[in-house]
């Protein structure tokens, strides 16, 4: 429980000082910029079932840009549910989108809490540590991807950064993946429909879990 509250108040405090400083939009979220927020929504975009109207949470839903994205894209044919750990950004996405009626913000402090959908998916979450010590960091990763799991009717996605990356780039607090080794997690606990996205020229990489 500790451990849990030691990540969620770095997490509040580095979101925090990011949402003041630049205000809503990718860079207010930890992205340098649209055009890289933008390539991860692709990627896990292709997680959906085009075909039917679905249910989504967006684990980590920031300020609404996914829920813009998806609303562009699939022209309000799903009902979408938005959680972040963060008033401030929840409050900002509800003056953004809160008139929608296809779309709910929800505070959580857990991936436990979320509530049942077709798919989930969670983009930039798993980036920033900080000090957390990378073992304690992966458990954290292997629980909310249980829950998302358990919370997915028809699939989840995620992305995180690569393992692969060039070493003289790699930052401390950031936390860089083996990509083969979530993949290996999701093949034997949850599906036998994975794929493993590493090739749209990003320092990082996207698992797709179909049911």
């Amino acid at each position: 429980m500790q451990q849990v509250k030691t990540i969620k108040s770095n997490l509040e405090n580095y979101y925090e000082e990011h949402l003041k400083s630049y205000g809503p939009g990718a860079m207010g979220v930890g992205w340098k910029n649209e055009a890289a927020q933008q390539i991860r929504f692709d990627q896990l975009a292709r997680i959906i079932d085009r075909t039917s109207r679905f249910t989504l949470n967006d684990l980590g839903c920031g300020v609404g840009d996914c829920y813009s994205y998806f609303t562009a894209a699939y022209a309000g044919n799903f009902q979408y549910f938005g959680y972040d750990m963060l008033e401030s950004m929840l409050t900002m996405a509800n003056t953004r989108f809160g008139s929608s009626e296809n779309v709910d913000w929800i505070k959580i402090d857990n991936a436990e809490e979320l509530l049942p959908a077709d798919y989930t998916i969670a983009s930039g979450i798993f980036n920033l540590k900080y000090t957390i010590d990378e073992s304690d960091w992966n458990n954290y990763i292997i629980e909310t991807l249980h829950h998302m799991n358990q919370k997915s009717k028809r699939g989840f996605a995620f992305n995180m950064l690569t393992g692969y990356s060039d070493k003289e780039f790699m930052k401390e607090e950031l936390f860089y993946a083996d990509p083969l080794y979530f993949f290996d997690i999701c093949k034997r606990a949850y599906s036998r429909n994975v794929a493993l996205l590493h090739d749209y020229n990003e320092y990082d990489f996207t698992i797709l879990v179909r049911k």
